[in-house]
């Protein structure tokens, strides 16, 4: 069963994306911020993870960009799931490293499809 790594700082958020992702037969873990991301994506290795852009601390472009640079967690897909719904964030989102870019609010039917897609490679 694929581990997601769920990261944002809204519980809400968090519970929305965590149910529909076990509902889905994914397992899940969750990060309130960039820093506990990257801490957790190390330890966890998770299949995927999901994140949130705007943070206190590291935002999520500069945890992606630190993720995509490591060698321990670059491989890990992430996609950038944000209210920001400007072309050029989700341009940047995928300039640091995600592979795909969501804004919020995602539908469960949405938010299962790309992370099935992301985790097939």
């Amino acid at each position: 069963m694929a581990l997601v790594l769920i990261v944002d700082d809204s519980p809400t958020d968090v519970h929305v994306m965590q149910t529909a992702l076990e509902q889905g037969g994914y397992r899940t873990a969750s990060a309130a911020d960039g820093s506990e991301a990257i801490r957790k994506a190390r330890e966890l290795h998770p299949d995927l993870i999901l994140m949130d852009i705007v943070m206190p601390g590291l935002n999520g472009f500069q945890a992606t960009r630190e993720l995509a640079a490591d060698p321990a967690t670059r491989s890990i897909p992430v996609i950038m799931v944000s209210s920001k719904s400007q072309e050029s964030d989700r341009v940047w989102g995928l300039r640091q490293g995600a592979v795909d870019y969501l804004v919020k609010p995602v539908t469960s039917d949405q938010l299962l499809r790309k992370a099935q897609a992301a985790i097939a490679g």
